[in-house]
């Protein structure tokens, strides 16, 4: 039977330890199609129909860490001309080829609060990954969420906030499905810091996972995504990837995700029991730990089905949602030869990197970078965060002299790509290091762009490129008109230490002495300028309430056209719009939470007692007064708010969903036979390559304990909450059309970005949440209407008891204005009766 149970922190005894559970959830559910997804199943079935059990298993496991051209490399069906599927990072640009973009990282992405460059990047991404022969894009990120600001990969994602990183996502989704190449969104999920992330067990409660971490999950499935990278760590004490509350119940059952999941690299932890928990692909293959086989799948899984511990129907549905996924997006139409080789720049050498075999031609040097160049400058520029302009110090005017300092603007000696993976902060910081991260082609330091704008102007260019000569910067910012400061913060990801931060970031400040640095600077210039790259918030109180700094940028990580998207906004060719996604504290206590750095086990538990109280929706609670808030940012020009209306709409009443599923299908008939599953005789078996052959003919015995309520494929009751791609689709139904009117009472053209804050209005939720925001261009003296849709949904909350979306009676409040703090309009929305 398939087992419903809300979730809730149950407590089960473990020792003397008590530990946080779920319930099991099973069967698996098995795709339907749907929405979008009709078509792609229909051919899927088709060429399922057509496979073996080995062709099967090939296409669900992984063949090996450097075991081919790819990051990651399913196996192949020669006999009907299929090759192998080929997936790759990162979420900024191609990771590990060359002649290819190096995009804005999601964090700076998220600060434009544009969907259309969101939409825009996304496309360009797919365009370039698809201009290399991959099929899978491995991104975009929303786990981590950001839950703590240190966290290692936060500047992967699009921020703390459920509703702008839902919004971005999709765009993300869109757009690059739209070029053709299938979108695995990750990390899934609760992925929340790099310390202990193989074993740390992320603990809360059914309200949290629902309104916080599964919402932007819900907005890419929503989006058509294909496919969603399972994580490392633990959900309530079980692994991600076998974790059947997680995959079944809530991403496939509740979400109606029909494409696939695939595991993080090497997070897999055992055979049967994460097949039947949901997982449908493994990478890289390798199985750490697995016993008989280098893999828990590959001969395995062949096993595993043999001996009917794992059903053909969900055997047939791992396949079928990968298919689908590879049909949806146009695979099968747009595919290209793979031309390049993750494992060496070299134009010739072994295609099977691991095994030295197979000498060719492996990267042919294609130029996917079009005219992206020009769309990252836009998002860069847009993506700066102006915090303070103190008597109109920007936009700058041909200055007489400009003193730019700080080893943050300038290049790194070594070249941009003098770090493999970019684990080092040598000149300026225009990404995070890890996985997420792609060559550069270039990447124009802010150094550079300044001086080549003060060639221009006349103005005379004082540069300073260390952090730690003192004196030095003094003597430069004491003889200048304009004294720009740089500074930095880096993080990554937690499998490498970087200047002792083990991928989260040990504390909060600046890095290579950049407080001291400002201050130094500043105490002989009192029109300070200070411009800060970083992965996410630092502690600049004392920066904003210096009185001789004059304004203050964040750039983000700009990605290559750093220095000219910087020049852009400080000489005024591009009004900044850029808004922060996550607050900036005046004390690292201040957001209420901190990175689990120590512990006497691998598996250490990590309870998110906060609850939905993440990022500003703390500082609210708790009366604390930010540095910078949620949705801040100035502009050169002003902005004024008026005429709020507020429209019900004529709908009719939620209706939870009902009835029954279909019962699983099987497609083509599958030989039993273990004889015919062994390698054929005088099969040439590549060394270190994963093949889906068993060992022998004799199977072993069935292992104990698997969960047989996973073997059952009858029809399955439908949930309240379910629903195809996104959940019940009554969530989505407007209840209220809220408008106003934003005018530009400034005098130069510019970006605003009216946001939408609804009260929920019950005593133990957050003040205001964001749900709704849009971009709006006005010219001097211009006045637009900006419009929110109002969903159930965004009206909501989370009924653990229910297993429902529940409008409450405690009244709801939309709040419009400019910041998470910056309310200018404000009307009551009257409940529907």
């Amino acid at each position: 039977m398939r087992i419903f149970a809300p979730l809730l922190l149950a407590l089960a005894a473990s020792g003397s330890a008590q530990q946080a559970t779920f319930e099991p959830s099973y069967p698996a559910p098995w795709g339907l199609g749907g929405p979008g997804w009709d078509e792609a199943y229909e051919k899927a079935r088709e060429f399922v129909s057509k496979l073996t059990l080995l062709e099967k298993v090939n296409l669900t496991t992984g063949t090996g860490n450097q075991a081919d051209l790819c990051t990651g490399n399913t196996g192949s069906v020669p006999r009907l001309g299929f090759r192998h599927l080929c997936l790759q990072d990162g979420p900024v640009g191609v990771r590990y080829t060359d002649l290819n973009s190096v995009f804005p990282a999601g964090i700076s992405a998220a600060a434009t609060w544009s969907r259309s460059l969101l939409r825009k990047r996304g496309e360009a991404l797919g365009l370039e990954f698809g201009g290399k022969g991959i099929d899978v894009h491995l991104g975009p990120v929303v786990g981590p969420l950001g839950r703590d600001p240190a966290g290692g990969r936060n500047f992967e994602a699009f921020g703390p906030d459920p509703y702008l990183a839902g919004v971005a996502v999709a765009e993300t989704i869109i757009g690059t499905q739209n070029a053709g190449v299938v979108a695995s969104v990750k990390h899934y999920i609760l992925n929340e810091q790099e310390h202990f992330r193989s074993g740390i067990s992320s603990n809360l409660d059914d309200k949290t996972m629902h309104e916080v971490y599964l919402w932007p999950f819900a907005d890419a499935v929503r989006a058509g995504v294909g496919s969603v990278m399972c994580s490392y760590n633990q959900i309530n004490n079980t692994y991600a990837c076998e974790n059947s509350y997680v995959l079944n119940r809530l991403l496939k059952g509740e979400l109606g995700f029909q494409g696939f999941v695939v595991s993080d690299w090497g997070a897999q932890h055992s055979g049967i029991v994460s097949a039947l928990a949901g997982l449908d692909m493994t990478m890289p293959g390798e199985g750490f730990g697995a016993e008989g086989y280098s893999t828990y799948w590959g001969g395995a899984l062949t096993e595993a089905v043999l001996r009917v511990d794992i059903p053909q129907w969900r055997l047939d549905d791992m396949v079928i949602r990968i298919m689908a996924a590879f049909f949806k997006v146009g695979r099968d139409t747009n595919q290209i030869d793979i031309n390049y080789s993750s494992w060496t720049n070299e134009t010739e050498g072994p295609r099977y990197w691991a095994a030295k075999m197979g000498n060719t031609t492996l990267n042919q040097h294609v130029d996917v970078q079009g005219k992206h160049g020009e769309l990252i400058r836009e998002m860069g520029a847009k993506a700066t965060v102006l915090f303070k302009n103190v008597d109109k110090a920007l936009p700058l005017v041909k200055e007489r002299i400009i003193a730019v300092i700080g080893e943050d603007a300038q290049d790194n000696p070594d070249g941009p790509n003098g770090c493999v993976d970019r684990i080092c902060n040598n000149g300026t910081l225009a990404m995070g290091w890890g996985s997420a991260t792609a060559e550069y082609p270039y990447l124009i330091s802010p150094a550079t762009a300044i001086e080549k704008q003060a060639a221009e102007d006349g103005t005379t260019f004082i540069n300073v490129k260390g952090n730690f000569d003192l004196d030095a910067a003094r003597a430069a910012a004491r003889n200048a008109s304009v004294a720009i400061v740089f500074a930095n913060a880096d993080a990554g990801e937690g499998y490498t230490t970087l200047d002792g931060n083990f991928g989260d970031r040990n504390n909060l400040t600046l890095w290579k002495g950049g407080d001291e640095l400002i201050q130094a600077v500043s105490s002989e210039n009192p029109n300070t300028i200070v411009v800060i790259h970083s992965v996410g918030p630092v502690l600049i109180d004392h920066i904003k309430t210096n009185p001789n700094v004059s304004a203050i940028l964040w750039a983000g990580l700009p990605g290559q056209e750093s220095g000219n998207s910087l020049v852009d906004v400080l000489y005024g060719k591009v009004n900044p719009q850029g808004r922060t996604p996550f607050t900036w504290g005046k004390e690292a206590k201040d957001w209420g939470v901190s990175t689990l750095l120590d512990s006497d086990t691998p598996t250490p538990q990590q309870d998110f007692a906060e609850g939905v109280f993440v990022d500003y929706r703390y500082f609210d609670r708790e009366g604390i007064e930010p540095s910078f808030e949620f949705g801040f940012g100035l502009s050169y020009t002003s902005f004024n708010y008026s005429g709020l209306a507020v429209e019900p709409q004529d709908v009719a009443p939620y209706a939870p969903a009902s009835g029954e599923t279909p019962p699983a299908g099987m497609y083509g008939n599958l030989d039993l036979d273990a004889q015919n599953a062994v390698a054929p005789e005088g099969f040439e078996l590549i060394p270190k390559f994963i093949y889906p052959f068993v060992n022998s003919a004799t199977l072993p015995d069935s292992p104990p304990d698997i969960p047989l309520a996973g073997h059952n494929r009858s029809a399955q009751p439908i949930l309240p909450a379910d629903g195809p791609s996104g959940g019940n689709p009554e969530l989505y139904k407007v209840l209220f059309v809220i408008s106003a009117d934003v005018t530009n009472t400034g005098e130069v053209a510019g970006a605003e970005i009216p946001q939408l804050y609804i009260a929920h209005g019950g005593p133990t939720e957050p003040k205001a949440v964001l749900r709704g925001f849009d971009e709006i261009y006005l010219e001097p003296g211009e006045t637009k209407t900006v419009v929110f849709n109002v969903t159930y949904r965004d009206l909501s909350n989370w009924d653990a008891e229910a297993q429902d979306w529940r409008l409450t009676e405690y009244p709801k409040t939309a709040y419009v204005g400019a910041s998470s703090r910056d309310f200018r309009l404000q009307a009551e929305l009257p409940l529907p009766e």
